[in-house]
């Protein structure tokens, strides 16, 4: 990956990391059932972090949280069974730790920004690793959701993305999962973004987006069979 705002934030992290992290991670955003959560995800949340970089106190973590928050990404396992995000996230986590050089002080925190994603819109700071260290957790968390704030046709097509990435799960099942997942952060009002900065940039495109999908998903869902 030679994106120049991926190698900025990598030259920075890289010394806090084993000589294998980097491959780790560009295999794992190239594998081939990913589409959505791949590189382009990573390159954009660096770029929002680098634009806002004077909001968060250690913009150092959140880069490396960005960077393994999603290293681990399956749909479902081996057996089929459907994967949760808990499950993915923990094991990112864990794929984050065999790989991490940083000190344990700064290792927890970028575990628990990464844990974080797990529950997202009920995630608290456990602890106060550092000074602001909760503040950095809701900016994190925010720039997580904030493509739902991108331009129409790009958020359209994240959705086709993740649809590709769910191809195997029947239409029903799919539009179902997306319209709760939709309803869900359209039920959270303003509490959708964490910090007053992130609503005045995102909130209003991103509750004009959930709006319009949630009526093009439900629409979708009408036009399917059981059988699908």
């Amino acid at each position: 990956m030679t994106d120049t705002i991926v190698a900025k934030y990598w030259n920075l992290l890289a010394s806090r990391h084993d000589a294998q992290a980097f491959a780790t991670l560009d295999s794992a955003y190239r594998e081939p059932q990913r589409a959505y959560h791949a590189w382009g995800h990573i390159v954009d949340l660096l770029t929002k972090l680098d634009a806002l970089a004077h909001l968060p106190t250690r913009a150092d973590l959140i880069a490396a949280a960005i960077f393994w928050h999603d290293s681990v990404y399956l749909t479902r396992d081996q057996d089929g069974r459907p994967r949760t995000d808990p499950e993915n996230v923990r094991a990112s986590a864990e794929l984050f730790a065999r790989h991490s050089k940083f000190d344990a002080l700064e290792e927890l925190a970028v575990n628990d920004l990464i844990m974080a994603t797990s529950s997202h819109m009920k995630a608290k700071a456990r602890a106060e690793h550092y000074p602001g260290f909760s503040r950095d957790l809701d900016f994190f968390l925010d720039l997580d959701l904030s493509s739902l704030a991108a331009p129409w046709s790009v958020f359209e097509k994240n959705l086709d993305d993740i649809h590709f990435e769910f191809g195997w799960a029947p239409e029903r099942a799919f539009y179902q999962g997306r319209v709760q997942m939709l309803e869900s952060f359209l039920g959270a009002g303003e509490r959708l973004f964490r910090l007053p900065e992130s609503r005045a940039l995102w909130l209003a495109h991103a509750r004009a987006n959930l709006q319009r999908a949630d009526a093009d998903l439900r629409e979708k869902l009408a036009g399917v069979n059981d059988s699908n």
